[in-house]
């Protein structure tokens, strides 16, 4: 991934190449994978797969059966399930997806590379926002290894990860903050997104992996309009720096009065804030230094990494436990 990016920095691709590269890359990672495919379903759900009987045993829901069984029409056979099996001792509450687990794997490798590349470009931003998500995992792996009952040897093996990354993001942020004297383009961005999904994928954590990442799962949901080109996408959606206040402000796009009503905050603007969530930031704080806006998204990250723990250890209980 290094080199991935590194000749991303060199050769600029389109965006299409670096959703394609990174999916080829992650495929030795998805084939040394030998973990369960299972996830437990959550409780409001378990009703559609499996329901109680008079006799007080389960059977499948017509959803349940269409999920896990084949249609007969006579010499033709559609293969409908079993795609997808859902364990009946469970009750409902344990559902295999099989091959789309890894389907899951591997769309989670190549969101975490971009989504760490996309929620960037400015001083600190890229190896802060690292930083703080590498610890999230760290503390997390700590707890599951204290208390957790099973995967030990996974947390441990992510653990070590971690502090890897964690000793050489620190070295790499001090020169990295604002006035930065190193700059990390793509090339660190890459690492650190296909770290992330090595130690969530191979750690057996991919789903608290992604809780970590709510800032970039925002950014990301928040720039769709702008990357599926149903608005107009510069090639770099940085905010600009005004040098006559020396503060950086939403960076624009060009459009006519009619278009985009919605984004725009007068209606015969003909210009609209790029929609990436650093923008976002400014146009509702208003206009920061670059290393304000730096911190505050640094403070959001943090922010975002405790509401993760939360809904990990205390919300999730309410719709996984029985």
């Amino acid at each position: 991934m290094i080199f991935l990016g590194f000749t991303d920095d060199v050769l600029d691709w389109p965006w299409r190449y670096k959703l394609f590269l990174p999916t080829v890359a992650s495929l030795p990672l998805l084939c040394c994978y030998a973990g369960s495919t299972s996830v437990v379903v959550p409780i409001p759900m378990r009703s559609w797969l499996m329901q109680k009987t008079t006799t007080l045993t389960y059977e499948y829901t017509w959803f349940g059966r269409l999920l896990t069984t084949r249609l007969d029409f006579g010499n033709q056979i559609f293969v409908v399930g079993p795609i997808v099996a859902i364990d009946p001792q469970a009750e409902g509450a344990l559902l295999d997806l099989g091959f789309l687990y890894y389907i899951y794997m591997g769309m989670l490798a190549v969101f975490c590379t971009n989504a760490i590349n996309i929620y960037a470009g400015i001083n600190g931003l890229e190896v802060g926002q690292s930083f703080i998500i590498a610890c999230a995992i760290l503390v997390h792996n700590l707890i599951e290894m204290e208390h957790g009952t099973v995967s030990r040897e996974n947390h441990l093996f992510s653990a070590m990860i971690m502090l890897s990354f964690l000793g050489v993001t620190l070295g790499l942020l001090r020169h990295n903050w604002y006035p930065a004297t190193v700059f990390v383009g793509d090339t660190y961005c890459y690492f650190a997104g296909m770290t992330f999904a090595v130690v969530g994928i191979l750690g057996h954590s991919s789903k608290t992996l992604l809780l970590f990442f709510i800032p970039q799962v925002l950014n990301f949901l928040w720039s769709c309009p702008q990357l599926f080109k149903l608005a107009p996408c510069p090639r770099h959606r940085l905010p600009k720096f005004n040098p006559a206040t020396g503060l950086m402000e939403p960076s624009t796009f060009p459009c006519k009065a009619h278009e985009f009503q919605w984004l725009k905050r007068k209606p015969n603007d003909t210009e609209c804030a790029n929609m990436t969530l650093l923008n976002l930031c400014l146009q509702t704080c208003g206009p920061m230094s670059e290393r304000d806006l730096c911190i505050t998204l640094l403070g959001i990250q943090v922010v975002s990494c405790t509401v993760g723990f939360v809904i990990r250890y205390h919300v999730s209980h309410f719709f996984f436990d029985q």
